[in-house]
């Protein structure tokens, strides 16, 4: 599925209250026409909003009918790759929470590994209430030590969630972790990419990074679908 012309994304300036004061950072959004959900797409770790990846991944959500708002976390915006303390990334997400322009569409949370992580986090501390979350990669523990978890607060997710992970990503390793925490949550499913890495990379397969997140898209369409309206269609506050 795919645009002969893209469609131009809006860029905003958001504000996120920090305990040291306001930052802003940068949030792109755009909507096909006839549009019938909305994703709100965090990036990861090591990277910002504008990585290749997100160039695919938002491409092919416009094609297949889905509006889009991608954004930095603090840290990134200010052209650091570590990540700050993780109460900033939540804050982060209540931002673009409230910012989000929502209407009659249902509004689904979406990261990149960390990015992700830090959507469930917010979830369960409810600064956030999407009618769905999506993990492309959940860094399910740091790659070498699976005995450090990052699961505890999974199970207190209200809201459906969808997992997409690759068989060999180091951050899942043993797989059998994973669907342990899955099986734990009140409504989640999970989707394997056959021998996939951490960004969905497999060995052998020469595609880019943008080729390889614009394929995702088809396993997360059918299943915002399926959620559809049927929880609340915004994040909290609307």
């Amino acid at each position: 599925m795919t645009h002969d012309a893209p469609i131009a994304e809006i860029e905003s300036l958001v504000a996120v209250s920090l305990p040291k004061g306001t930052a802003s950072v940068t949030a792109w959004h755009a909507a096909p026409e006839n549009a019938w959900a909305r994703l709100a797409v965090a990036h990861g770790a090591g990277g910002n909003a504008q990585h290749p990846f997100f160039d695919g991944l938002i491409a092919a959500a416009h094609a297949a009918g889905i509006a889009t708002v991608r954004f930095n976390f603090p840290y990134s915006q200010a052209g650091r790759r570590l990540p700050g303390p993780a109460s900033h990334a939540l804050a982060t997400w209540a931002a673009i929470a409230e910012f989000t322009p929502t209407g009659e569409l249902p509004l689904f949370a979406s990261g990149k590994s960390y990015g992700g992580r830090m959507a469930s986090m917010a979830a369960a501390e409810s600064m956030i209430d999407p009618g769905g979350l999506v993990y492309l990669g959940y860094p399910l523990h740091p790659p070498g030590e699976p005995s450090k978890l990052r699961t505890a607060h999974l199970a207190g997710v209200a809201q459906p969630q969808l997992f997409v992970s690759g068989t060999a990503d180091p951050f899942v390793d043993p797989p059998e972790q994973l669907e342990t925490a899955v099986a734990s949550c009140q409504n989640a499913r999970l989707e394997w990419i056959a021998g996939g890495g951490h960004s969905f990379e497999v060995k052998g397969a020469k595609r880019s990074p943008d080729e390889i997140a614009a394929g995702l898209v088809a396993l997360i369409e059918p299943w915002m679908r399926a959620i559809g309206p049927s929880r609340s269609p915004a994040f909290h506050g609307d």
